[in-house]
């Protein structure tokens, strides 16, 4: 689950890394493409990654597989890596980790919302912390007063680091914490930026994006805070959370 990152030119960070109250279905039922409950999400998104590493490799023999699957400096040049890159990979060991890590902490969030909103939670936060990444090196590399080098980056551990600080925010221990004790919104926030820059830290390595990992774990932790995924229907009205 470790974001490596390498510096350009011909270099490129991999996002190698990565909930409201967790649902449990104790319907007889089974639940519908539009219902809480499927683990389904998970799956498709496993998929989607090995579709995606098997067409890394066979355009990576034509020397086309950057301009599809990189997200790279400037982003208006492949606009369209900034939704390919969060399924891409950098090699069979960063894709098993990310897959490992995507069914750990995103089980219980699938379960506790419909496929859509899981889908576009993994992939809007995983974009989002790609681009963070991307920009934050690029101006650090061209400021006066900075030292850095531009980076790009692929890989879904923005969204699954997203997906664990959603888990940490939106049990039913956090939310009832929250709801005893009056926190004002400042030490809540700052609260996060702290525990995010420890998640980020501890799981500092050599050409890890770093920037990526926080930004993605902060974004879980404030959409977990306010519960976005979560779902009030029938459906939902019989389950019990962890």
């Amino acid at each position: 689950m470790a974001n490596r990152s390498r510096s350009r030119p011909g270099s490129r960070s991999s996002e190698r890394s990565s909930s409201q109250s967790t649902g449990i279905d104790t319907g007889s039922s089974p639940p519908s493409d539009s219902t809480v409950g499927s683990s389904s999400p998970i799956f498709e998104v496993l998929v989607v990654f090995g579709l995606v590493f098997i067409v890394q490799g066979l355009t990576a023999v034509v020397g086309a597989m950057a301009g599809l699957f990189i997200l790279a400096p400037p982003l208006a040049e492949n606009p369209w890596t900034i939704v390919t890159s969060v399924y891409a990979h950098d090699g069979i060991w960063h894709l098993l980790s990310n897959s490992l890590a995507l069914l750990v902490f995103g089980w219980p969030v699938a379960r506790a919302t419909t496929r859509g909103r899981f889908h576009a939670f993994v992939l809007v936060t995983g974009s989002i912390a790609g681009i963070s990444q991307v920009l934050l090196t690029d101006f650090a590399a061209t400021a006066p007063f900075l030292a850095g080098t531009p980076v790009a980056v692929l890989g879904a551990s923005g969204a699954v680091f997203a997906l664990l600080g959603y888990l940490l925010t939106s049990n039913r221990l956090s939310a009832g914490f929250a709801s005893i004790i009056d926190v004002p919104q400042w030490v809540t926030i700052f609260v996060f930026v702290g525990l995010a820059l420890t998640v980020t830290l501890v799981t500092a390595a050599p050409g890890v994006a770093l920037i990526a990992h926080f930004t993605g774990f902060l974004l879980g932790l404030l959409a977990g805070r306010t519960r976005v995924l979560h779902v009030n229907s029938e459906s939902s009205a019989s389950r019990s959370v962890v």
